[in-house]
């Protein structure tokens, strides 16, 4: 344990330094285990890892749904997400606002990304917030805050990770952050309501869009709308896998780029080459991981953990609420996927050996949703604040102190959200096991 710890150290010192995540878990994982078993067995190890890694069938899901988000982004879909959404819900106090959180919610469902929700929504929602006289926090903190669903409405790049370094259902996972991902549109929402009604002069009233242009709004977005239903709905009712989906998905999405005249030849090979560059970075992140997990294995530490855990005079739910701050407090220094990589190896066989009633085959499903929506937060929370960092890029006149306070009523709803999910798991179980 002791020994792990002290790798753990390195790998923080080499992040703090600057050394990119997945290079620097390569590195602490081949020289703990190294040290442990020796330089040869090591190398050995390492790179039948490697090779098993590359050749497993499953990992492909991951650039697919990526390629898929990169085809939607390229079709410039925001503003028309937006516009629908306005058409709806503009004319109330606060309607940008509520308008930002739902278009949020729609982009992520076919982006995959925070990052990519985030920047683009800022684009589209700020200046439209401004024009109308809106509290440039409020505006600020729908935005970053809308964002971070880019992590848990499916198809989820976080969520399928986190399904391959615990070989759980990616679809089973997909289905499991449908409602959890509606109930975090929904708890914005109130979030947005609650302010506006303290201080109504933060969020003024839109104009009312009549029906007819209503309608316009809708014939803009059916084609996504029903990509994202083929999808998900195909996953869900067994005919198709996962990866399958994937590749649906990524094909729909092309489709849909090129009848909305945004695809030329060379966006097309750009939206392959941004695809690549982004899977090679998440693989190199996922390979460290694993390399570091299999150093841990050893080490001892997942077996002492559990075994410390029985130590404690803690109920099974406390023990996952401990983990929950842990992920809180660590979201405070690494971004998200990173944060997954790091610490999913080392947590989910405590999780699978607590006794929380849910069953083996669910236990890691409900895990998996738990340590997203703690992810997202971590994509708002100081000092590192991903999303925050997105927001301050693009908008560069925004402080980040007015964004944190924009932030902080939604920081709530999330917490609130978190315990929902810990303490009533069938909130993202229900459609899982509707599945069979």
């Amino acid at each position: 344990m002791e020994f792990a710890a002290i790798g753990f150290g390195v790998l923080l010192l080499l992040c703090f330094l600057g050394f990119p995540l997945g290079f620097s878990m390569i590195a602490v994982g081949f020289a703990g285990f190294a040290v442990v078993r020796g330089f040869d067995p090591a190398l050995a190890t390492v790179g039948q890892l490697i090779l098993d890694f590359s050749m497993d069938h499953g990992f492909s899901v991951l650039p697919l749904f990526i390629l898929m988000g990169t085809f939607i982004y390229r079709a410039e879909l925001s503003q028309e997400l937006y516009d629908f959404a306005y058409a709806f819900l503009g004319h109330f106090r606060g309607g940008l606002a509520l308008t930002t959180v739902a278009a949020c919610g729609a982009f992520s469902a076919v982006s995959g990304s925070s990052v990519a929700t985030s920047a683009t929504m800022a684009k589209v929602a700020m200046p439209s917030m401004e024009r109308y006289g809106y509290n440039r926090s409020l505006a600020a903190g729908s935005i970053a805050a809308g964002g971070t669903l880019g992590i848990l409405i499916p198809p989820s790049i976080a969520l399928v990770v986190y399904g391959l370094l615990t070989e759980q259902d990616i679809g089973k996972l997909f289905i499991a952050g449908v409602i959890p991902g509606i109930m975090t549109v929904l708890l914005y929402m109130a979030v947005i309501a609650v302010v506006v009604l303290v201080k109504p002069e933060v969020g003024p009233k839109g104009e009312r869009t009549p029906w007819k242009a209503r309608l316009r709004t809708v014939h803009k977005v059916w084609g996504v709308v029903a990509l994202f239903l083929l999808v998900l709905g195909g996953i869900y009712l067994g005919v198709f896998t996962p990866t399958e989906a994937g590749g649906i998905g990524a094909v729909g999405a092309l489709a849909f780029a090129v009848a909305r005249r945004k695809m030329s030849l060379r966006e097309f090979f750009a939206s392959l080459v941004e695809a690549g560059r982004t899977t090679a970075v998440v693989f190199s992140v996922a390979l460290g991981a694993i390399i570091l997990s299999n150093f841990i294995n050893i080490a001892g530490v997942a077996d002492e953990l559990v075994e410390w855990i029985k130590t404690l005079d803690a109920s099974p739910m406390g023990v996952v609420v401990v983990i929950c701050l842990i992920y809180v407090a660590l979201g405070c220094v690494f971004e998200g996927i990173g944060m997954i990589l790091l610490t999913v190896p080392i947590f989910y066989p405590v999780i699978q050996a607590l006794d929380l009633g849910l069953g083996p085959d669910m236990v890691l499903i409900w895990f998996g949703i738990v340590v997203v929506i703690v992810t997202e937060i971590s994509l708002i929370t100081p000092p590192i604040g991903l999303n925050v960092f997105v927001m301050k890029t693009v908008v560069p006149d925004l402080t980040l102190w007015s964004i944190f306070r924009g932030i902080a009523p939604f920081f709530v709803a999330d917490i609130i959200r978190l315990a929902l999910v810990v303490f009533v798991p069938a909130i993202a179980l229900w459609l899982p096991n509707a599945m069979g």
